[in-house]
Order: structure tokens, then sequence, then C-alpha cells
């Protein structure tokens, strides 16, 4: 039985940057050639980044990818690592025109290729596009209709892209039929939780349905909204993990495979299940002997639900400071539980020498919130200032009568004109401390709690803001580390203290019952009648359905933020403004 030593680099490309995605993809090359890798494979549109929306539809990107594709070709040659074949994700363009789809030829495909000896020996379109949740691909890609079969090492070896193995038959059942001995499967899978319970489930039930071993490569990093995991996984055709990479790391898998040696039909153009067409590529005249050993890949450990999810906020946060070209943020800091939260996110994904904090006092904030904030900035070590917002406050009402929700209202945009003016002066991006909760009822001020370029909270539901406090404050204890976020930070009753003794509870249902419903109407799309009747007070349900029906104006200007829930306020939801249907 052959031997194949499979590499799989999990790596965070960075959407649009060809030069360096295409440094990165030779530097991981070389990593994986020095371990003895006789196969290396990237990610879906490693060579782009991904998602690239309606970068797809423009002509000059789609020719820069492909020649950058060839470049890298010539470049792996060059730097001694032609030997090796490279499996690549780029976007490409079709061919032929595709009358189905009322597409011409040269529109966009989500595409990947085998790049070996400086050339770029065989190229293939993504067959199955998704549609569904954050992904619009039918919007720009042409799919593909080929099961490319690439020969290396005596084996035979079917390639196929994400949403490929996502939906039954396509090209796990072709692959079956092709008699390959690995289906390779290149990922731009995004973050949500318990997916990794579910990928691995899908990688298992695929490699059994394709009678092969199954590889499965992920990317990590942040692109906007989405966060990618890793998480790849290489499973036997009876399901059996072989090896698995951590979460959010970038990370090399290598590790070796025993695989049935490739049958001696060389069969081309052959048509397979989906109206598939089998391409076959041969790389080399049979076995070769197994390299020298390695350590074994291993299987890395799982990370707790709350680990998990406060790893994505991270992980996304610092892509989209560092993606964008900031170096710190800044971030109103009230001694509330959101803004501590965002803070702590903030330090752990920049460090806290890039972290700015301003506490803006009104004379309705509390001496313990001014406390908790400046206490929290003594426990992370981050910068920390305050700014009285009383004066303006004076002046404001100086000039114009205001009261209620309009007086209320002014303070929270008094902070927000304050940060921005900080960030147009000192350069920082600012942060929005936003949970789900409150955007979803609308809990929020316009151009005042709203503002920043990025809500790290923005799909935590304020239940999970309490649990994942408590988490990272347990997680300092466990590294003998000083917690955080301060202990009456957390235990306090919530409070936009706005106006004397106010409390959230003043204006919402208690945040569990909340968070119940919301995640039945948001996330489970659930109408009213239906979440009364699993036993909620009709009442509630109303009040809660209304509040989250006319906030959809609020949401639409808020900043984006990490996508960690089944729907997320975004890509994932679209309902429109003005809208008249009020029964959920």
């Amino acid at each position: 039985m052959p031997n194949l030593r499979l590499a799989l680099s999990q790596i965070d490309p960075w959407v649009g940057d060809l030069a360096r995605n295409s440094d990165e993809v030779v530097r991981w090359t070389k990593q994986a050639v020095e371990a003895g890798a006789q196969l290396v494979a990237f990610p879906e549109m490693a060579l782009t980044g991904y998602p690239v929306e309606d970068l797809a539809l423009r002509h000059s990107f789609v020719e820069a990818s492909r020649g950058a594709l060839v470049e890298l070709a010539g470049r792996l040659a060059a730097e001694g690592l032609g030997e090796v074949p490279v499996v690549v994700g780029y976007l490409g363009r079709s061919e032929h025109a595709s009358p189905r789809f009322n597409r011409p030829a040269g529109s966009p495909q989500n595409c990947a290729a085998v790049l070996h000896r400086g050339k770029v020996v065989t190229r293939f379109a993504k067959h199955h596009l998704p549609n569904y949740g954050v992904f619009d691909e039918f919007r720009w890609f042409v799919p593909g209709d080929q099961l490319p079969v690439v020969r290396v090492h005596g084996v035979d070896v079917a390639l196929a892209i994400c949403e490929d193995i996502w939906q039954d038959g396509g090209r796990v059942t072709a692959a079956r039929e092709a008699g390959a001995g690995l289906l390779l499967v290149i990922n731009g899978s995004p973050y949500e939780r318990n997916k990794d319970d579910q990928r691995l489930e899908l990688v298992r039930r695929r490699a059994a349905e394709a009678d092969c071993a199954l590889a499965y490569v992920n990317m990590v990093g942040g692109q906007d909204e989405l966060v990618f995991d890793g998480d790849s996984i290489v499973v036997g055709p009876d399901g059996e993990v072989l090896a698995r990479a951590p979460q959010f790391e970038e990370h090399l898998l290598v590790l070796d495979l025993d695989l049935p040696a490739a049958s001696s039909d060389h069969t081309d153009g052959l048509l397979l299940s989906d109206g598939l067409h089998l391409v076959r590529t041969e790389l080399d005249d049979g076995p070769r002997a197994a390299p020298a050993a390695i350590p074994a890949a291993g299987i890395a450990p799982r990370l707790s639900d709350e680990a998990e999810i406060w790893a994505a906020l991270v992980s996304g946060t610092r892509a989209y400071v560092a993606k964008n070209g900031f170096r710190s943020v800044l971030i109103g800091l009230s001694g509330g539980i959101d803004s501590a939260l965002v803070a702590a996110i903030a330090v752990d994904a920049i460090g806290a020498g890039n972290v700015h904090c301003v506490s803006m006092p009104s004379r309705y904030s509390s001496e313990h919130s001014k406390d908790d904030a400046a206490e929290l900035a003594r426990r992370t070590g981050l910068h920390f200032r305050t700014v009285p917002i009383a004066p303006m406050f004076d002046a404001y009402l100086a000039a114009t009568e205001l009261t209620g929700l309009a007086e209320e209202n002014l303070q929270s945009r008094l902070r927000g004109t304050l940060l921005m003016a900080i960030s147009n002066q000192e350069g920082h991006i600012v942060l929005a401390p936003g949970n789900k909760s409150e955007l979803a009822v609308g809990y929020s001020t316009l151009y005042g709690d709203s503002v920043g370029a990025y809500g790290p909270i923005k799909d935590v539901y304020k239940s999970l803001v309490f649990r994942l406090a408590r988490w990272r404050n347990e997680e300092a204890g466990r590294r003998g580390e000083v917690a955080p976020i301060p202990e009456n930070t957390i235990v306090k009753p919530p409070s936009a203290e706005l106006r004397p003794d106010q409390q959230d509870t003043d204006s919402l249902p208690d945040y569990d019952l909340l968070d119940s419903v919301l995640t039945r109407y948001i996330e489970g799309d659930e109408g009213r009648d239906a979440i009364v009747a699993a036993g909620f007070d009709p009442a509630v349900v109303d009040r809660v359905v209304r509040l989250v029906d006319t906030a959809e104006y609020k949401r639409r200007q808020y900043p984006p933020g990490p996508k960690i829930s089944v729907k997320n306020f975004g890509r994932d939801r679209r309902l429109p403004i003005t809208n008249r249907w009020r029964r959920g």
C-alpha cells in the first residue's frame, strides 16, 4: 500500500493582498517540504483571500489572480519547491459559456489549481455553490463540472472545494466512482458555535460515502464579520480521526497516510455522478519510499464553549484592526459589563499597550461605575483617561430645551462625538460595545452607542456576555494572572446610567428571558404564535417582537462584528426596514 506524506497548511489569507498571500504559500510550502511532504494543500481562495464578494465581478482582479497563480507556480520551482505538488485556491474564470446559468464565457469562478514543476498542471472550479446564510456564491460564480483526480506517488487523489462536501452527491459520490484513494477538500468554512462538532460528523460521513480517506484543510483569521477557525481534519474511510489541527491558529498539519494504490484505469472525460466529467492528471511514475520519520501529527484538544467563543471574538477583532491598517483601538469605558468585556477582548487581541479607553461620566454616572472603569484599566494595564461630559451636556441644555428620552440620548451622542474626535486626532479605531440583545430590541442610541468601526460583541447576547466575563476571569486564575474584569462590574444590575437610579429592567425583560425569546425569533425564525405555544408569556413575546421589528433601521447603521451564532445581524439576516408585517 503506497504511503503519502500530506501537509495541510492552515493559514490566514488577506483578501485582495495577492503578493502577501503568495509569499505565505511559498513560506508554508517550504516548511512542508522540509518536513518531507509529498503533497501540500492550502485553503479555498488562499491566493485572493475569502470571501472576495463583488471583487469577483472586477475583471482586473480576476486577471490579477490568474496571473499571480502562474507566477506562484514559477516561483515555487525557482525556490527549489517545484517537485512537490501544491493545491491552492484562487479566483478564476470560465472558459465556456454557461447557458443554464445565463452566464457568458469568462464569468468568475471559485477555483483551485495544482502547481507542479513550475506549471499550473490542472485547474477546476467549485461544483456546489452555497447560497444561504452568509454565502452569495451564485451571485458571483459559475459552478464547475469536473472531478479532478491527481495521481501522486501511486495514489489517486480527488479534489474538491468546501461546499462540494456539504451537499449530497457531487464530487463525494464521483470520487467513489473514480476509485480515489484520498478525497482532499480545501475550505473557507466560517466559524459559528458548535460547528466543529458538525464539521467532524460531516467529514466522517463523506469519507464513508466516498469510501476513502478524507483530508479537510480550512483557513483561520477574520474577514469583516466572518471568523475562520481552522480545525483542519483528516479521517480514514471508517471515520477514524487520524489528525486534527488546533482551532484559531495557523498550523501546518503533516501526516503519513497509507492509501490504496491507484488502479490502472486512466479513463479521462468519463461522465460521473451529477454530470461531473473525470479529469485525471498524472504527476509521477509511481510509489516512492516514505520520507524520513516525523513526529505524529496528533489530534489537537478541543476548546470549551466559552474558550472557543472567546477565541473567535479575539481573532475577529485582531484581524479587523490589523488588516485595515490600524495598530490601536479606542473604547468608551463606562464601568459597565459590555465595555469591560470589549476592553478585555481588545487587550487579548492586540495587547494592552494598544488599547486606549476613555471614561466619560455625566451627572448620572455612579461612583462605583467610575471606580470600576479605573480598576479594569489598572488590572489590564491599558491606557486610561477621564473626560467628563457634564459641561458639554449643560451647554446643550442651555441652548435648547430637551427632556426625557431626548435628554438621555444626548449624553450617549456626546460620548460618541468625543470618541470620534479623539479617534480623528490620535488615529485609533473606535470599538462599539453594543451586544446582540440590545441591538435586537433597539436599546442603543444612534450616533452614540453605535459609534465605531467594529463591534466585538455585536453577535453576543447579554446573558452570554456575563458568562464570558466570568469565564475570562476564571481563565486568568487558571493562568495565575490577575482577573481583568472587576467583580462588581459583573454582579451589579446593568444600567445605561442616563437618568437617576436607572436599570435595564425598567425598559426590558430580564435578560435570560429576553434572550430566550430572541433566540427563537432571530436564530430560529419562529413566529409569535410558535413562541407563545412554547410557553412564553404572550405579552412579553408581543413586546419583544415589536421592539425587534421596529429597530431594523438602527441595526443597519451599526458597524460589523464577528459572527459567532448561526444567524447574526448582517450577512445572515436580511429583513426589510420598511415592513408592515407585525405577526412575527
